[in-house]
């Protein structure tokens, strides 16, 4: 777990929308310029993938996987040895035993031609089904122990049910490497109420924050009276925009004083708070202002600001259905 650990870059890439037509309008005719943005990634030292087997809608589900799969057997450059896939198992209904697991795994090795180096569960059904997690959890240290993967996460865990399950692998000798929750600047909540950093802190898990721009939200290109993204997105911006006008001014404003992009501000302020944060990238461009929340850090006061604004906001990103407490 240590050499997982170690190897885990200050920002990874989240793959959500390779493959996802309702939410991120996917199109096939993008593989060519996802490749483009894979390569760019690594080579600057993005080398941390996120993805999961639900990822891709209708016919394209494990779409995701299958990409990163592809892109990792053509890419050659540098940073090539230190590519990480990490890949969430969904805890579908039909999935109740410890093999189910196991072939949900080495599914997802087939569609990526290689071993996950990650595997997490996707979420717990501790808030709905709490009878049929035990079998999963059991079937993600049996990955481990069998030598499938490098390392075992969690995503969508409170403190409560991170703590239990940290008890029930130690028991096995198995160690969580990473656990995943929606950490912005619009969701504060893991950290400023359920206190999550400070409990993997404690347990050594290192805390990977997706969404940390809230959807596009928090990139200053979306503003009340101004157009909206179609779809799902469009609805939810056109709901929380009003209430997050002073946040996102105050973003502005560091952004401008930084001479960065407001992207760039809100990816770098998960980086000071000591997480992974894992932004996706549809094209090169988005890419590209990604890295450029890299090698650089906001000083104490351009945070304490941020957290001011983002305290004060009058709406929040909503929280997944699925987090824990």
């Amino acid at each position: 777990m240590q050499t997982l650990q170690k190897s885990l870059p200050n920002m990874g890439c989240g793959t959500w929308a390779w493959g996802n037509q309702l939410l991120w309008g996917y199109d096939e005719s993008m593989d060519d310029q996802l490749q483009a943005v894979f390569n760019l990634c690594v080579s600057n030292g993005v080398t941390l993938f996120d993805t999961g087997d639900s990822y891709g809608t209708g016919r394209l589900n494990g779409r995701s996987e299958l990409l990163l799969g592809r892109f990792n057997r053509e890419y050659v450059g540098s940073n090539q040895e230190n590519i990480c896939i990490a890949t969430k198992l969904a805890a579908y209904p039909w999935r109740w035993t410890r093999q189910s697991m196991v072939k949900a795994c080495q599914s997802s090795a087939q569609r990526l031609g290689r071993n996950v180096d990650l595997v997490q569960m996707h979420w717990s059904t501790a808030n709905y089904a709490p009878w049929q997690e035990g079998q999963l959890l059991d079937g993600l240290a049996d990955v481990y122990e069998q030598g499938l993967v490098k390392g075992v996460g969690l995503s969508n865990y409170g403190p409560k049910r991170l703590k239990q399950v940290q008890k029930k692998f130690a028991q096995r000798g198995v160690a969580i490497s990473t656990l995943q929750v929606q950490y912005s600047l619009l969701s504060t909540y893991p950290v400023t109420q359920l206190h999550l950093k400070d409990v993997c802190d404690e347990l050594g898990i290192k805390l990977i924050a997706y969404s940390p721009l809230a959807l596009g939200l928090l990139t200053g290109k979306y503003s009340v009276g101004g157009s909206f993204p179609k779809g799902i997105r469009g609805l939810l911006f056109r709901q929380i925009l009003p209430g997050v006008r002073s946040l996102l001014a105050c973003l502005q404003a560091v952004a401008q004083s930084r001479n960065k992009t407001m992207s760039q501000v809100a990816i770098n302020w998960c980086i000071c708070k000591g997480t992974i944060p894992i932004p996706g990238a549809k094209n090169v461009e988005q890419a590209r202002e990604n890295i450029g929340a890299l090698g650089w850090q906001l000083d104490a006061g351009e945070i304490a600001e941020l957290d001011k604004a983002a305290a004060s906001a009058d709406q929040k990103m909503v929280q997944n259905i699925f987090q824990t407490k």
